[in-house]
């Protein structure tokens, strides 16, 4: 039934003068920055459960003495975007409504939907398709939006440092903190970029390891807030890392108190719930081919000289061939015939090199350049080496060897690791079905090759047509298929963001919730 205009107004007019003063009041008082009452008003709509420790966080986040900001260091699992939801929240609820969020290309869509779904947030996320559209549009500054919070990645952040201090932002908040850590080195351009781009914006920090190899790490982490808290790197090398005395490590966690906050699992047990993993062990023994392999290839990454490997950079190589190598025969046989082809090439003296090895690697290991940011400790330019006859010998040899393990590698075609996946399925879904879990599976891997061969492998299989793969790229024709169905079922909804990379995820990870019983993923 309609009302009328005179029964509309009469509703409208059931908020006295008393309650629009009472209201008016909570919305607009000022509270200390210690007080719960603080966050009260901006979270009253929330739909979330909020435990005492994510208030704390917040309230941290608040009253640090650093006006540059805080790391939220909770242990996994402790709810560190509601804790970063509280902060943004009540910065919104001020009226600072520039807030930038970094995070890596995965969880972009999911930053979205939780702001959108839980603390009723716009937000856009911001990729090369939707910012060069804006920028043809006339747009001065994609990033500079007054009434939607800003999503964008670590890397897409990086290549945009002149938009991103172009805009006064009230708040940032970087999630997976940790790939930041080694920023004190020489060569780190991504977290170097970005702490550049948000010099004196205040930061919210989050990651469950902020200390994972190294004290440096921490140095690395607490210059995103402080860059004079502990002084110079030298200052912090000889002040923390040459000394093992409890008075010095007493100092070392007073300072990082100031800025850091850390929740662990046992002191919050008796009011957050944990789910009871059943950890399952499936032993597999690699077939003879797949042991002499790993053996030659071991081997010969422990030899004094190695011309198919960049000098400056063959300790990261090598810790990248190894994963490959571990991942499955599938994944290291096209990197051997990789290395054979350079070498080859650079024999020739005419041949042209087309890729670097990192590219060459990149195809395969998806995490490669996040991994050369982290590791690598100085810039390597390949430069076309001139070699004495002995070592134009010493070549040619190399180039047999990885000839040979490539031909070993393709022609083991049952991999030992992948038959036993098979029943490591079973017996996992018959756990599940026993505790009436959801006959679904995760398999992650790190090389897009093994990915490959246990779609195919799986495929083979009783899942056949139960299965999907989700990775970087998503270029599959079965992910095109999913994608496109999803945008006709969602289409003029919230559902769909606009951003093709992120709703491509978003499609499949939706198709896995309620079609697929398995999916095979690169990155979470």
């Amino acid at each position: 039934m309609n009302l009328s205009t005179q029964e509309k107004m009469s509703k409208k007019q059931m908020l006295t003068d008393y309650h629009a003063k009472y209201f008016a009041y909570e919305l607009t008082k000022q509270c200390p920055s210690d007080s719960i009452q603080k966050l009260m008003i901006s979270l009253a709509d929330a739909q979330v459960d909020v435990n005492p420790h994510q208030v704390d966080a917040a309230l941290f986040s608040f009253r640090s003495p650093f006006s540059n900001g805080v790391i939220l260091a909770d242990e996994v699992g402790l709810g560190k975007t509601i804790e970063a939801g509280i902060v943004l929240s009540q910065k919104w609820a001020e009226g600072k409504r520039k807030i930038l969020i970094i995070v890596p290309s995965s969880l972009r869509k999911q930053w979205n939907e939780e702001l959108a779904e839980k603390l009723f947030l716009p937000s856009a996320i911001i990729e090369s398709p939707s910012f060069n559209k804006d920028v043809k549009n006339g747009v001065t500054n994609p990033f500079d939006r007054r009434e939607e919070i800003v999503i964008a990645s670590y890397h897409f952040v990086k290549n945009k440092e002149e938009y991103i201090r172009m805009v006064n932002w009230d708040l940032a908040i970087i999630d997976e903190a940790h790939r930041l850590r080694n920023v004190y080195r020489t060569d780190n351009k991504i977290a170097k970029t970005i702490r550049r781009s948000l010099e004196n914006i205040p930061k919210v920090l989050l990651t469950a390891t902020p200390l994972q190899n190294s004290l440096l790490e921490l140095y690395g982490l607490s210059s995103f807030i402080d860059e004079h808290i502990f002084g110079d790197l030298k200052s912090f090398k000889e002040q923390f890392t040459r000394t093992i005395d409890d008075s010095v490590f007493n100092d070392l966690r007073e300072r990082t108190r100031r800025i850091c906050q850390r929740t662990l699992r046992h002191q919050v047990k008796e009011y957050v719930p944990y789910t009871n993993r059943l950890a399952i062990v499936q032993e597999f023994i690699p077939g003879t081919s797949e042991q002499k392999l790993y053996d030659y290839v071991s081997e010969y990454l422990r030899r004094d000289t190695l011309y198919a490997l960049p000098t400056g950079q063959r300790q990261l190589i090598t810790l990248i061939l190894r994963k490959l190598l571990a991942s499955s025969s599938y994944a290291i046989t096209k990197t051997l015939y990789s290395l054979v082809n350079r070498l080859e090439n650079l024999v020739k003296k005419d041949a042209i090199i087309k890729k670097s090895l990192q590219e060459e690697l990149a195809e395969d290991y998806e995490e490669l350049f996040e991994t050369v940011d982290e590791w690598s400790d100085e810039e390597v330019l390949e430069e076309e080496p001139i070699y004495t006859d002995e070592e134009l010998q010493a070549v040619k040899q190399e180039i047999t060897d990885l000839r040979s393990f490539a031909e070993l590698a393709e022609g083991i075609t049952h991999d030992a690791k992948g038959k036993v996946l098979l029943q490591a399925l079973e017996l996992g879904f018959q756990k599940a079905h026993e505790t009436g879990a959801a006959k679904k599976a995760l398999i992650f891997t790190e090389s897009r090759r093994t990915q490959e061969y246990l779609f195919n492998l799986l495929s083979q299989s009783e899942y056949k047509g139960k299965i999907v793969i989700f990775n970087g790229t998503n270029n599959d024709d079965n992910a095109k298929v999913i994608y496109k169905e999803w945008l006709e079922k969602y289409k003029g909804t919230d559902v769909v963001s606009g951003s093709r990379a992120a709703d491509k995820r978003a499609s499949l990870v939706d198709y896995f919730k309620k079609h697929a019983e398995i999916m095979i993923a690169t990155e979470s």
